[in-house]
């Protein structure tokens, strides 16, 4: 158990409970969906999306939802977590997910992961069809190829990346972007408080939301900043009031209302070709606006009033002036 609060060689770090729950609930997982994390570590985002389901009614099959991890203690306590939550043979399994051992392709129709990140791999260790998409060794990126490939058509993804992938100025980066908004579906970027992952690390995060489609359909992007999880931003991380989430679910469920909501606020629309013309940049702050106060504008009447006050201001002060040296 001292494992979960470790980090792995290539960057694995455990996934807040909070923040796996509003993944799973803006993804709404269906008894027909064929659920996948390929890097699922002790399982939270299949047990959640099997919590998700049985709250809904329906049964959390085993056999339709996969878990892969290289990790071998685990995968075991991920088998264990899902099992007392009620997954019976659930499928959790050792895979290298990156590696040519992972030959799923076009198999699920929801990913939801917390890929490592801030890991690098050599070629000899990836999957040559993945570096094919993406010539890099940053994990990443190649696992955001590989979602891509494991998703059927018209398959959903809800994963977290390093904030870098949003606008690192690499080939690759750029590639990988522009591959998910025009080759794909973006449906929306959100932007997590620094201190999710605290005490940890305190590596800026986001979330991707795609759908595969390998013909486009991004037409507007939803991008949002989450600015408060409940929790205090510091190591201690105790609960507060200040809590976006909640309203984050509920405007992500109604983005239509979201086209007229303007630039200044923490969630708004922006044009896929907008996105395009800004190098394929997935930042917030890229879109948003600051609001201005407008400064009130006086009257020529309130001018001209202010002038002639002023005026007799200064005639005061010649008098004053003048009685001073008369006394001298």
């Amino acid at each position: 158990l001292s494992k979960l609060a470790q980090s792995g060689r290539n960057g694995q770090f455990r996934t807040p409970r909070h923040i796996i729950r509003m993944m799973v609930e803006m993804m709404a997982p269906a008894p027909e969906d064929i659920i996948c994390d390929p890097a699922c570590g002790t399982s939270g985002f299949l047990v959640a999306a099997a919590e998700f389901l049985q709250e809904s009614g329906a049964k959390a099959d085993g056999s339709r939802i996969f878990g892969y991890d290289i990790d071998r203690t685990m995968l075991r306590i991920g088998a264990m977590n899902m099992m007392t939550h009620g997954v019976s043979a659930p499928a959790i399994g050792y895979c290298n997910s990156l590696s040519a051992q992972n030959a799923d392709a076009e198999k699920f129709s929801l990913i939801l992961a917390n890929p490592p990140f801030k890991g690098s791999l050599e070629g000899s260790e990836v999957d040559s069809g993945l570096l094919d998409v993406c010539r890099t060794k940053k994990t990443e990126l190649l696992f955001l190829a590989l979602f891509l490939r494991m998703l059927k058509p018209g398959g959903r993804c809800a994963c977290i990346v390093p904030e870098g992938v949003l606008f690192g100025t690499s080939k690759a980066h750029r590639e990988m972007r522009r591959a998910i908004v025009s080759e794909h579906c973006l449906g929306a970027v959100i932007s997590l408080p620094a201190g999710v992952f605290r005490p940890y690390a305190s590596v800026r995060t986001a979330i991707l939301i795609f759908t595969k489609t390998g013909c486009g359909g991004t037409e507007n992007v939803w991008f949002c900043e989450v600015r408060a999880d409940g929790y205090s931003q510091d190591d201690r991380r105790l609960p507060v009031e200040e809590n976006d989430i909640p309203d984050t679910i509920a405007r992500f469920r109604n983005r239509a209302d979201e086209m007229t909501r303007s630039r200044t606020c923490r969630s708004f629309m922006v044009p896929a070709a907008e996105i395009a013309q800004n190098g394929y940049d997935f930042t917030f702050a890229r879109y948003s606006r600051t609001e201005t106060p407008v400064a009130k504008r006086a009257s020529s009447q309130e001018i001209l009033a202010e002038l002639r006050q002023l005026d007799a201001q200064i005639r005061e002060g010649y008098d004053e002036l003048e009685k001073l040296m008369k006394q001298r």
